[in-house]
């Protein structure tokens, strides 16, 4: 999520180089990264030989990959996540009698001491998925944000780059359903119980449906700056946006996670981001409203205005207490719809309340602020799959020369000595 103690462990996931502190356009996790098991020992006798080193070699290759700060190991990294996972996956067949084997061992890149351990397959894939999730995530913050360019140079980015971050933030959000939908399902209840807090359904849900709100957070920024969107377009994205993120606050006020770092840190993004986006639905919609001829449509549009600015002015506070919220965290220059709203909202509030002054003084039973209409949404998460399982696990294996029960008795032998 950025914390100052692990940057740029969370963006770019590898060593801390120097202190800094990290700019917020996409909120996401600290990432999580496997920690080194015996694998092979474990497995001995059950599986192939050359199969257990394979699945070895590709987790100990996820760990060095988590620790390259290059640009590279993002696309490097997200491939060696998706082999694993083909290969990962055949622990999870019932006919092998595997899938509680294995204790799976996890930590938290926030937090070095921070482990989780599992002894249950469909944890380590759950983790796996969420990684992917939260490495994209991470990278559609990098697109975003202007690391060589002075903090008060002008906050400019391509069109391509901002489609490319849509694109990124539905497939975080197919990511995060799929776990979600396919993979807690098979969790027995006493493990869910288990996972930490942000791994938990509701938080993964808030993810989920904030990554919709910020890629049509992005679309109002591409649409302010079409000169063919009309102001009926720009105000159904500021109202999906905001609908978006009232839905994600909705998730998170259920969970327990709210009242620990993470959890209070994620809420005042989400409220910041709700805030801004009910102020951009107000503005437009007041546009809308004073193309009318009556006085009443010039008044319900002050209204909105007046909405809108004390919205602005709201949402700047919820910005300064999001940044300030530990693990303290920057904020950009405003940028896409923001970028134009900081000006034009207070100026035309100004302007049309001074215009239409005496209708208000005159028609004071008409000054209530008009809902907003109501939306369908329109962005969906990318339908996430598998990958196909490793051919490997269908083929006909010899037969190997341990039992279970006879591997059990020899790993504790093991142990014991």
């Amino acid at each position: 999520m950025g914390c100052t103690s692990s940057i740029p462990k969370v963006y770019g996931v590898g060593r801390k180089k120097k202190m800094a502190i990290p700019q917020i356009v996409v909120f996401f996790p600290c990432t999580r990264t496997p920690v080194s098991i015996d694998l092979k020992r474990v497995l001995r006798g059950l599986i192939p030989r050359d199969l257990a080193d394979r699945l070895a070699a590709l987790r100990n290759q996820i760990i060095l990959l988590a620790t390259d700060t290059e640009g590279s190991a993002y696309i490097e990294l997200q491939r060696t996540l998706s082999e694993y996972l083909s290969v990962v996956l055949g622990l999870t067949r019932t006919e092998y009698g595997l899938e509680e084997l294995v204790e799976f061992k996890w930590r938290n890149l926030e937090d070095g001491r921070q482990e989780t351990r599992l002894a249950n397959s469909w944890f380590e894939v759950l983790l796996v998925i969420h990684m992917m999730a939260i490495l994209t995530l991470s990278e559609v913050n990098s697109l975003m944000t202007l690391k060589d360019q002075p903090v008060s140079s002008e906050w400019i980015i391509s069109v391509d780059v901002k489609k490319m971050a849509v694109e990124s933030l539905l497939k975080a959000a197919g990511y995060l359903e799929f776990c979600i939908r396919r993979v807690l399902i098979h969790l027995p209840q006493d493990i869910k119980k288990k996972l930490p807090k942000d791994l938990q359904e509701d938080v993964l849900e808030a993810l989920v449906i904030q990554s919709l709100g910020q890629g049509t957070e992005i679309q109002l920024g591409l649409a302010v700056e079409s000169q063919k969107a009309t102001l009926s377009v720009k105000r159904r994205l500021a109202c999906e946006q905001m609908s978006y993120f009232n839905q994600a606050y909705f998730c998170l006020s259920g969970c327990s996670s709210i009242n620990d770092q993470y959890g209070k840190k994620h809420m005042s993004f989400i409220k910041w981001k709700y805030l801004e986006a009910k102020a951009a639905a107000y503005y437009y919609h007041g546009l809308i409203l004073d193309k009318g001829n009556e006085p009443s449509c010039h008044i319900s549009a002050v209204c909105c205005f007046l909405a809108a600015e004390q919205l602005l002015s709201d949402s700047k506070k919820a910005c300064l207490s999001f940044c300030l919220a530990p693990p303290i965290t920057r904020a950009p220059p405003p940028w896409g719809a923001m970028k134009h709203l900081h000006q034009k909202i207070p100026q035309i509030a100004f302007r049309k309340s001074q215009m239409y002054g005496y209708l208000l003084d005159k028609e004071m039973a008409l000054q209530t602020l008009p809902d907003l209409p109501d939306f369908q949404l329109s962005l969906r998460a990318d339908e996430y799959e598998l990958p196909q399982m490793d051919p490997t696990w269908d083929s006909k294996w010899e037969n190997q020369s341990q039992t279970l029960k006879q591997h059990l008795t020899c790993f504790e032998d093991e142990m014991e000595n």
